[in-house]
This record gives structure tokens, sequence and C-alpha cells, in this order.
């Protein structure tokens, strides 16, 4: 069966071997073009991109590849399109600069996650982010559990800024150590100091009953022990 491949086919298409020069040449000005477009745009890191900025490098990156390999796509074009991009870019960038509306529409707003150690639910569930995924966050961070986090604030470039509490300071909080996420119950044990694992709302329950305990913020009844550990930088 190998012998019935046609090689020139699978490895050119339907271009000939002094395409390839051709390809080189059309990568190496489409590189240069990508280098001095990104150099126009500033000194930014990848994680410091916001959606927008996300979106432009991803059509730049689009409009670069076509002219590298596809023979019927000139050179002039994809780069008439980073001129003009590139153009609209630092216009737009001047209008955030001018207008906060502009700036709030094009790149969002910080959003608080968390407040005064408890989830912000209103907040948190309009955001693409999971509780474990937040919880990742906080762990990399040290943060045993949410009583130790003030605010939690995602950024417009999607990174997550914390603010602690001084360690005098520390609240009763859910934890978000993976272990002790396993320790989740409906029916309360013992009275103590118990969070709820939806919103992080800590209730001080004495009374134990056969009943289910629902939250008195966001209604649920899951529930863990509640810890109030220093955070350990």
């Amino acid at each position: 069966m190998l012998l019935n491949i046609d090689w020139k086919s699978l490895l050119l298409g339907s271009e000939d071997w002094g395409f390839l020069t051709e390809v080189g040449i059309r990568s190496g000005v489409m590189f240069v073009v990508i280098l001095c477009s990104l150099r126009l745009m500033g000194k930014r890191s990848v994680t410091q991109l916001s959606v927008f900025e996300l979106g432009v490098i991803i059509g730049l990156g689009s409009a670069a590849g076509d002219p590298m390999f596809y023979k019927d796509v000139g050179l002039l074009p994809g780069v008439l399109v980073f001129v003009v991009v590139i153009a609209l870019y630092r216009f737009m960038t001047f209008m955030i600069n001018q207008s906060e509306k502009v700036e709030k529409a094009l790149e969002g707003e910080p959003v608080y996650l968390v407040e005064n150690g408890r989830l912000n639910i209103k907040n948190f569930e309009k955001e693409p982010i999971a509780h474990e995924e937040l919880f990742g966050q906080l762990r990399q961070h040290n943060v045993s559990h949410l009583g130790q986090v003030q605010w939690a604030i995602i950024e417009t470039n999607g990174l997550i800024s914390l603010l602690y509490f001084a360690d005098d300071e520390v609240q009763w909080g859910l934890p978000v150590l993976p272990h002790l996420s396993l320790k989740k119950m409906n029916n309360i044990a013992k009275p103590g100091k118990y969070a709820c694992t939806h919103c992080g709302q800590v209730a001080d329950i004495e009374a134990v009953t056969t009943q289910q305990h629902l939250c008195g913020v966001c209604g649920k009844n899951e529930w863990l022990e509640a810890i109030k550990s220093k955070r350990i930088a």
C-alpha cells in the first residue's frame, strides 16, 4: 500500500518543489511584520492581555498564516490587514484611555468573587469559573480557607488578585483543601461552626436535629466544618 502513495502530493499538495523557497520568503516577511506589529502594540506579556487584546492577537495570527503558505494569497493583502488592525487597535486604545464607558465595553471590569471571607454568589455565578477552579487558584497562594481572604478579584485579563486579612483578623471560613472537601455533609452531627459549601457563609449551629440545615444566604444545605487557621506565607 505504501508504494501507491503519491508522495509529492502528500508533501507539497498541488505545488512543485520550487514553492518551498517561496514559502520560506513569505514566512520571513510575515514574521517581520508580526514582530513589528507586536512592538507597536506595546510591552505586554501574554498573561497581561485583556480579552480585547487577545482577540486582536488571534486575528493577526490568522491574517499572518494564510500568506505564508497559500500561493493564491499575496503578501500585500496580509500586510494591509496588519496595518488596518494595528491602526484600529491604536485608535481603540486611545478611546479606552479617554472614556471609562469604552474601556468597560471593550475590556470589562474587575469583579469581586470573594468579599470578607465569603463568596459573592451574585458575581461568582456570572463569571465562567467553577468553585474548584477558584479554590485551586487560592491554594496556589497558600490559602487554606476563605476566612483568610478579605478580597478576591478577577481582573480583566482573567488573573485573580488576592488581598488577605491580617493574622489577628482571620475569620472562620470554608476550607478549600481537597481532603477536607470530601467531608461534606447535609445533616449536622454535632454543634459547631459550619461553612456552606456553595457560598462560604459560616453559621454557628448549636442545636442538632434530624432536619437539614439550610444556609441563610443561598438556601443550600451542604456544609463543611469551618476552620480558622492563619495563612502560612
